[in-house]
């Protein structure tokens, strides 16, 4: 959500460059409908064919767990190595699925438009082991089970915090991805940046403190992956973005 410097509305360039008219609602690059898809293919394959021990299976191979990490690496498999990013593939119920669909589809879209279908992969890994490793900083060693794209999610609205939030205000789904990147501090003086920002990190501070937020117990949503996916996508988009910096500010 940063795409600043003195930008009230585009260059003429650029409003050259967006499409008349409104958009579908469901318009969306064709690489998030595929990590969409996956989500629900493998939340049937984990809900509805497997008896329990095989459930315990796929997590165990693909559920992220700090307690692997207090082992020796080559005294265990490799699952230590995948499980970073394929326990963002998982998740606990479908309203955990939706919830985060939805917000995917929404801070996805602007992202994967700007930076195309290979960032947008490893910009996918990379976010999922920063939530992975941000919680096992705060869990160390126990036997914790994390699943869900929340981590994700979070570091794809962080990074749309650095352009897609035009100045005058809002947020733009469709033509977000046309605009400036802002650089760390610029895009906080977006005042719905700052406000979104704001607001989002109290709901995970609350989340921390007990508080159940959205349904589920406070327990259950792991709010330190959150943060530390948001962190990753708002601090290094930069690295992903293919487009230049109109100020050539940092990251």
């Amino acid at each position: 959500m940063d795409h600043q410097d003195d930008w009230t509305g585009g260059s003429d360039e650029t409003r050259q460059a967006e499409p008349p008219g409104r958009q579908p609602v469901f318009n969306l690059p064709g690489v998030l409908v595929t990590s969409i898809a996956i989500l629900f293919v493998l939340y049937l394959v984990e809900s509805l064919p497997l008896d329990a021990q095989e459930r315990e299976q796929m997590l165990f191979y693909m559920a992220f767990s700090p307690l692997r990490y207090v082992y020796p690496l080559a005294e265990q498999g490799l699952e230590w190595l995948w499980t970073p990013v394929t326990y963002s593939l998982l998740h606990g119920g479908i309203e955990h699925l939706l919830f985060n669909t939805l917000w995917l589809m929404a801070f996805g879209a602007p992202v994967a438009r700007r930076i195309g279908v290979f960032r947008y992969v490893v910009f996918w890994m990379l976010s999922a082991a920063a939530g992975a490793f941000f919680h096992a900083a705060l869990h160390w060693g126990e036997p914790t089970v994390l699943i869900g794209a929340s981590g994700v999610v979070s570091a794809l609205m962080g990074a749309a915090c650095r352009f897609a939030f035009p100045a005058h205000g809002g947020f733009s789904r469709m033509d977000g991805h046309l605009y400036p990147r802002q650089s760390l501090l610029g895009a906080l003086g977006n005042r719905t940046v700052a406000v979104f920002t704001a607001l989002w990190f109290l709901g995970n501070i609350l989340i921390a403190l007990g508080l159940p937020l959205v349904g589920a117990g406070a327990g259950e949503i792991a709010w330190d992956a959150h943060i530390g996916g948001f962190l990753f996508g708002y601090l290094l988009f930069g690295f992903f973005d293919p487009v230049p910096d109109r100020r050539r500010s940092i990251l």
